[in-house]
């Protein structure tokens, strides 16, 4: 579900998302996304969800009531798993904190705070509209609205930012109880402002330091990587990034959302996005769809291993039939070369990279 308004673009974000004015249109776009939903229900092909995801923007900038007549919606056009997962974007500012309960409430039961840093000047040098004070805040907020399923969003390899900056931005969000951390490095996307203007970025050396402390604090605090920037509690990991990286069906519902779908009958996996303008989607007549196309055979092997080769554990090796329609044969050439290599190994009926492997993921993915 994305909800595509912020209060302010930030100069690092290539995301779909768009300033907010006076006045969000809330009401027309929720009635938006439910006729968005209802039209993609065929493609549920009679499952449930198993999790729900609002991204954005800042969805947190909606009502708790609207959220939840959302959640309602969903409920009653396509239902729900009874251990579903719902997790919502919140930044810490005090007037997303003031609704957490609500949010709570109506259904959500798993927040990701997007705190960057707790560093004040770092905040400011990212466009962050909350300081670190409020990061604090909204985490305890956060635990007495009822949420103890929590993810926080930290940034590193930022301007200006040394070793021990990065490491109190880990230890601090470990202290915190976060029972899921996304750690990732501050990349320079093109349409972006620091696009135009780049800041200037630590440098190789510092960066991998950076990145072989924070890999080992977090380890060291009981942290699993399970994925490239996702690190979790044991039981913590979550279900809606697991579906991404295991070549999953997913909805897209909103302005610019993306889904991808099989079709068991006829053999296809669909790509599908929606009119990625919110005013052009809110004027929509008829439907949402801005493409709906099937990928070719030839692009599959690598749109499966691009997904599933971020985890660290791999994907089961019986997902790849069903969920590319290919044979295992067609990558056995490919598997077998990265495996003499000691690229890759298949372990408990996994396709996983070994440890070297993973550090080159893009020179195994090019096999495919």
């Amino acid at each position: 579900m994305h909800i595509p308004w912020c209060v302010r673009k930030c100069p690092y974000c290539d995301f779909n998302s768009h300033t907010a004015g006076s006045e969000i249109p809330e009401q027309a776009y929720i009635k938006a996304l439910i006729a968005d939903l209802q039209q993609d229900k065929k493609w549920a092909q009679g499952r449930k969800l198993c999790s729900i995801f609002f991204g954005g923007g800042t969805p947190s900038l909606f009502s708790a009531a609207g959220i939840g007549q959302i959640l309602k919606a969903a409920e009653r056009i396509i239902g729900f798993e009874p251990d579903i997962e719902i997790t919502l974007e919140a930044n810490p500012g005090t007037a997303e904190q003031e609704k957490f309960s609500g949010f709570r409430s109506a259904g959500v039961n798993r927040l990701s705070i997007g705190i960057q840093s707790f560093n004040q000047g770092h905040l400011e040098n990212l466009g962050r509209i909350h300081s670190g004070d409020q990061a604090l805040s909204a985490i305890s907020t956060a635990r007495k609205a009822g949420f103890e399923n929590f993810n926080l969003d930290l940034m590193h390899g930022l301007s200006g930012q040394s070793l021990d900056e990065a490491r109190t931005d880990i230890q601090r969000a470990i202290d915190l109880g976060a029972n899921h951390i996304s750690w990732y490095q501050l990349t320079i996307e093109p349409n972006t402002e620091f696009y135009s203007r780049p800041p200037v970025l630590p440098e190789d050396d510092i960066l991998a330091d950076i990145q072989q402390m924070g890999m080992a604090l977090l380890d060291q605090h009981g942290y699993a990587q399970y994925e490239v920037s996702a690190f979790a509690k044991p039981g913590q990991r979550s279900l809606h990034n697991i579906n991404y990286w295991q070549f999953g069906d997913y909805l897209g519902i909103g302005a610019g959302a993306h889904g991808k779908i099989t079709l068991p009958e006829s053999g296809l996996v669909m790509r599908s996005s929606k009119t990625r303008q919110p005013d052009k989607y809110l004027a929509r007549i008829g439907s949402f769809m801005a493409q709906n196309r099937a990928i070719a055979a030839d692009e599959m092997a690598l749109e499966f291993m691009m997904n599933g080769l971020r985890l660290v554990d791999g994907v089961p090796v019986e997902y790849f039939s069903p969920r590319t329609g290919l044979a295992l044969s067609s990558i056995e050439t490919q598997i077998n070369d990265l495996q003499r290599k000691g690229l890759i190994e298949i372990d408990d009926s996994r396709y996983r990279t070994t440890k070297l492997g993973y550090q080159f993921l893009n020179t195994v993915l090019q096999q495919f």
